[in-house]
């Protein structure tokens, strides 16, 4: 599994989003792509109310802001 984290520059919730990810402890480190939603009109429309958002690239699933550690932990099984 690998994710990817849509965000944007200076966007506080982002950063509450990616220091929540960081600090969660898992068993196994999983790949985070890094998308700025900024370098796309499609991104923007799709994502640009709804950032921080964590998508798996396994399931298509997304998990978007605000969340919780356990809300995290069971979106990540």
């Amino acid at each position: 599994m690998e994710l990817l984290f849509y965000t944007t520059a200076q966007c506080h919730l982002c950063e509450l989003a990616e220091s929540l990810l960081v600090n969660t402890p898992m068993p196994e480190p999983i790949p985070v792509d890094v998308v700025d939603i900024a370098q796309s009109e499609k991104l923007v429309e799709q994502y640009g109310t709804r950032i921080p958002v964590l998508r798996r690239n396994d399931t298509g699933a997304e998990l978007d802001w605000p969340f919780t550690r356990d809300q995290l932990l069971t979106f990540l099984q």
